[in-house]
């Protein structure tokens, strides 16, 4: 029974991953993926792991293969990925913080997560791409983060919350989330 299990949760996992990865390229498909502007469909995603911890590995991976397109190149493959990563932990923790039986914190992890780390990114870049710690100002610190911040908000919130409200309501998350 044990393996049955973690074939099932290695699954959930890889199709987690796959979904975030081809909704990323969605995204950078309209410009929206990487960059100061940010508006990545996947991020809606991030609110998966409030149902199964197999959603922190599935969505690290899905971000690690989306940003292999990434122009930030292994700048992004590390600090991105490790954003993600921090991101699914926490929501995973405000999963218990409810407001009238809705996880309301549960979408902010992503939000500040990618706001801090992607935003810093972005301030490191040359005007010719080039990542350089030297690049950085504070100026362009804020505005990458309130870029960034401000989109992930957006689909966290418009995209995310509600994505995670159906599953609860349909009961859709008991069925593919079961054992959990």
């Amino acid at each position: 029974m044990k393996t049955s299990k973690q074939i099932r949760n290695l699954a959930q996992g890889a199709v987690i991953a796959a979904l975030y990865a081809v909704l990323t390229y969605v995204a950078a498909a309209a410009n929206l993926a990487y960059g100061p502007v940010q508006f990545r469909f996947s991020e809606a995603l991030t609110v998966l792991p409030v149902f199964t911890p197999t959603a922190i590995p599935g969505l690290t991976l899905g971000c690690l293969l989306s940003n292999l397109a990434s122009p930030l190149g292994m700048v992004d493959w590390v600090f991105g990925t490790a954003a993600t990563l921090l991101a699914a932990i926490g929501t995973r923790a405000a999963a218990k913080v409810e407001w009238n039986g809705i996880p309301v914190l549960a979408p902010l992890p992503p939000v500040l997560a990618n706001t801090v780390i992607v935003g810093l990114e972005v301030a490191c870049l040359s005007d010719a791409g080039a990542f350089a710690w030297s690049n950085f100002s504070w100026a362009a610190f804020g505005a990458g983060a309130l870029s960034v911040g401000l989109g992930e908000f957006a689909v966290c919130y418009v995209l995310g919350l509600p994505l995670l409200l159906a599953l609860r309501r349909t009961g859709a998350a008991d069925k593919i989330f079961a054992n959990h």
